[in-house]
């Protein structure tokens, strides 16, 4: 008899702990972007390569990033330094230097407060045109000029 009751009691304080330790988990900042990749398309060389990430704390405790850094120095991030209270939105803002032609597949690691997700990576993606050739025309056909 003393064993069940021991058995019951070990049984009923390990599933207290599990809830404390899940209740836990659910208090804190929470952070949910509105769009995790961006795609440029193809773009222009020189074209304003900036773009936003919006995102929400859907938690219950001010939402602090502490850092975001981009995979390159080609990829910039700017973030809100001050904190984001529940239930409030903010921006991250992305520049990244449209004057490197060819494809785009960068990332922005972001480290925040967060408990569902204390680093989060966004990305960029796309594809830079070939920047303009200016100049006098080239002569490839072979025969001379009258310039």
């Amino acid at each position: 008899m003393k064993k069940l009751l021991f058995s019951l009691l070990m049984v009923f304080a390990a599933g207290t702990v599990g809830t404390a330790v899940a209740q836990e988990v659910e208090n804190g900042a929470k952070i949910e972007f509105e769009k995790e990749v961006h795609d440029y398309g193809t773009i222009e060389n020189g074209a304003n390569g900036e773009c936003t990430f919006e995102f929400k704390n859907t938690g219950n405790a001010p939402l602090i990033i502490s850092n975001a850094k981009g995979s390159c120095g080609c990829t910039v991030p700017s973030w809100p330094k001050e904190p984001i209270a529940p239930g409030k939105t903010g921006t991250i803002t992305v520049k990244y230097d449209t004057k490197r032609a060819g494809a785009i597949n960068k990332s922005v690691t972001i480290t925040s407060n967060a408990v569902n997700a204390p680093t989060k990576v966004i990305r960029i993606k796309g594809n830079v045109k070939p920047a303009p050739t200016s100049g006098a025309p080239v002569n490839t056909s072979g025969a001379p000029t009258n310039n």
